[in-house]
């Protein structure tokens, strides 16, 4: 009999490329208006109902960035308290949780980083998500996964050329983190290190230029590479 999946946020992208690139799990992907992330009768109603043996957690604010300078209340809501009602949840029907976090929780400034690494996240964004991680990480049949990812095709007209990542597609992306499901703790996922600009002109040859200096609304880091080498060791 195959495995439940229970994920939060399931229409939205993440959402529908784990449906999409799913072969293992019996997958139940509810709307906002069925699973409201910020109501936790909501969350312990939908784990009651579906009865899931993982709960998949991308549900939060993601874009724009400048949402989480303008509107803190909604980042609150959505990425510390949303994600402390799923866990919540999932701890009192004894459920593994799975929360999709991002790199941006490293300083962003050396590279490299490894799953044990100190973090300083870079931006409001990612201080909502590392407020995410804190509730995960008091429950220990988790997994937090840090994901560096972005749409296919690249979505932007202009990437960094003065920053660099460890981008991956969000289709990719997607695949991998089907693969680790029964890890626990942290675990990196991302491609090779570059700069957004040589990622995105691969797929993209009228992608333009653009600087960390031209960009004020909100911080960008320098260098925010992962170490995958974790990853590596678990698919083998």
């Amino acid at each position: 009999m195959s495995r439940r999946l229970l994920i939060s946020g399931g229409e939205g992208r993440f959402a529908r490329e784990i449906i999409k690139n799913n072969s293992e799990y019996e997958i139940y992907a509810p709307s906002k208006s069925e699973m409201d992330i910020c109501d936790i009768h909501s969350i312990r109603r939908a784990v009651y109902k579906f009865n899931p043996d993982i709960f998949l957690h991308p549900a939060g604010l993601t874009r724009p960035m400048v949402k989480h300078v303008e509107d803190p209340e909604a980042s609150i809501m959505l990425n510390i308290i949303g994600t402390s009602n799923a866990c919540l949840a999932c701890i009192e029907r004894g459920k593994k949780i799975v929360y999709i976090s991002t790199d941006y929780v490293y300083p962003g400034t050396i590279g490299n980083y490894s799953e044990g690494d100190a973090v300083l996240p870079v931006n409001r964004y990612a201080w909502s998500k590392l407020g995410g991680e804190c509730a995960v990480k008091l429950y220990d049949n988790s997994l937090i996964l840090r994901v560096c990812m972005t749409e296919r095709p690249f979505v932007h007209p202009k990437a960094l050329v003065d920053a660099q990542k460890s981008l991956m597609y969000i289709d990719e992306a997607a695949k991998v983190c089907l693969k680790v499901m029964d890890q626990t703790g942290i675990i990196n996922i991302g491609g090779e290190p570059t700069t957004l600009y040589d990622f995105a002109k691969q797929e993209r040859s009228d992608i333009k230029k653009i600087y960390r200096r031209d960009i004020k609304d909100v911080a960008m880091a320098k260098d925010s590479t992962m170490n995958i080498q974790k990853l590596r060791s678990i698919l083998g």
